[in-house]
């Protein structure tokens, strides 16, 4: 039912004074420190906590609902969280791109210091109310939350930024990053090791030594420092044939367009150079093998293989070469 008919005299003041008191709420409470509840924890972080321990085994999509948070921002958190030693995550069974969260050992004792402290602050707030009034205070504020979660702005669907601009070349520290971000992918979905890091940090190296060079690039998304994606293309002008290679998304990017610019980025840069391009894959990536059909894909050949220290069926994949338009950069640059 919508109570906005009534039109009582007093809604204009009881608006007011409810927009009062709900800042002066936020700023008691904390929300307006970069930190809360007695942690070193923003308060998202706080909340994600929170939620994930009260309910051990959820997924992220779920905790993005019940923080009115968008896919990338929740991916995001998690990772962030993930990163120091406080949740851990766990493939279902039912789904092997899905991922259970649950709490560590330290991030159960971080829950718990936090729990102490707002329970502490409430508990020395209810002291000061009559108990017939904090009877009333909990049905107030659970209408005052029912009615605000009814057709909550905040839930719409955010419209993105473009995605950010991506640097070229080598940068310090993107070879151990890019090399931590394909160990930790494939560790989780085929099982490899030391060998498979080794082998990505060697040549990954031994290639970035060569740049700049003609037909060869490397593309990164940096933040704060820190490579979370990356996409190289090893061509060969002369043979006319370039290797995608090293492609490879952090999980808090996934869904935020971040890879899709980069592969079409290279996939300019071949264009420029009339390259045809070939890359290998592993059977079972099916959203990468949806970025690599869109982009002009073909799967040309597939076989199993032991070569990266665990048994996986490798996939051929191959783009044909595509003429430049007139007046296109030679150089595939923007």
């Amino acid at each position: 039912m919508d109570y906005d008919g009534l039109q009582l005299p007093a809604r204009e003041q009881t608006i007011r004074q409810l927009r009062e008191l709900s800042r002066k709420l936020v700023r008691e409470l904390g929300f307006m420190r970069s930190t809360l509840a007695g942690s070193d924890m923003a308060p998202s972080a706080v909340h994600a906590i929170i939620e994930i321990g009260l309910n051990p085994g959820i997924q992220a999509r779920d905790l993005g609902e019940l923080l009115c948070l968008d896919k990338s921002n929740t991916s995001r958190q998690v990772a962030k969280l993930e990163a120091l030693g406080l949740v851990r995550r766990a493939p279902l069974e039912a789904d092997g791109r899905a991922f259970s969260l649950s709490l560590t050992e330290t991030g159960q004792a971080l829950r718990k210091k936090i729990d102490r402290f707002a329970t502490d602050q409430v508990s020395a707030a209810l002291r000061r109310i009559m108990p017939e009034d904090q009877q009333g205070l909990l049905r107030a504020l659970a209408l005052y939350s029912q009615a605000l979660s009814r057709d909550n702005p905040n839930l719409a669907a955010p419209q993105g930024p473009a995605p950010a601009a991506l640097t070229t070349g080598y940068q310090p520290g993107c070879i151990g990053d890019i090399a931590g971000l394909h160990a930790r992918y494939y560790a989780g979905t085929s099982g490899f090791g030391v060998f498979f890091e080794h082998k990505v940090a060697s040549e990954l190296g031994a290639f970035a030594q060569s740049l700049p060079a003609a037909g060869k690039q490397l593309w990164t998304h940096v933040e704060q420092g820190r490579t979370l994606a990356s996409i190289v293309i090893d061509g060969d002008p002369a043979s006319g044939v370039a290797h995608l290679r090293w492609f490879i998304v952090d999980d808090s990017l996934r869904g935020s367009g971040v890879g899709r610019h980069l592969l079409d980025q290279a996939m300019a840069f071949v264009d420029a150079h009339g390259f045809e391009c070939y890359l290998w894959t592993f059977k079972g990536l099916e959203a990468a093998r949806h970025l690599y059909l869109a982009a002009g894909f073909a799967l040309a050949e597939e076989a199993p293989g032991d070569q990266w220290g665990s048994r996986v069926v490798e996939q051929r994949y191959v783009r044909a070469a595509r003429a430049v338009p007139l007046g296109e950069p030679a150089d595939g640059s923007d």
